[in-house]
Formats: C-alpha cells, structure tokens, sequence
C-alpha cells in the first residue's frame, strides 16, 4: 500500500468516526428514526461502504 493510498484511509477513518460522533449525538437528542438521523446513517453507511472496499482492494493487491 503507497503512502497516498494509507492516507486516504486514514482520512476515511476519520471521516467515520466524526460521523458516527454526529448520529449518536443527534439519536440522542432526536431519537433514532428522526429523518436527520437517518440521513447521517445513510452517509455513515457510504463512508463504511468505501472504507470496506480500500481494505478489500489492499488485501488483493
């Protein structure tokens, strides 16, 4: 893996737990079937879904 390609999933992991950060924070103050909420889970879903596929694409490599 090139220097680039580990910063990116660093930035990744960081983007994730800042968002995972945010949607507790928001259940608890909203609830957790509040449309915000499922909003940010959505995005948190889409940041997990590009994490898991630079570490798919770096054990194949």
């Amino acid at each position: 893996m090139n220097s680039l390609a580990i910063e990116k999933k660093v930035n990744l992991k960081n983007q994730i737990q800042k968002k995972q950060k945010d949607m507790y924070k928001k259940a608890k103050d909203h609830g957790l079937t509040h449309p915000l909420v499922v909003s940010i889970s959505q995005e948190l879903d889409t940041l997990l879904n590009r994490y898991q596929e630079i570490h798919r694409f770096n054990q194949v490599s």
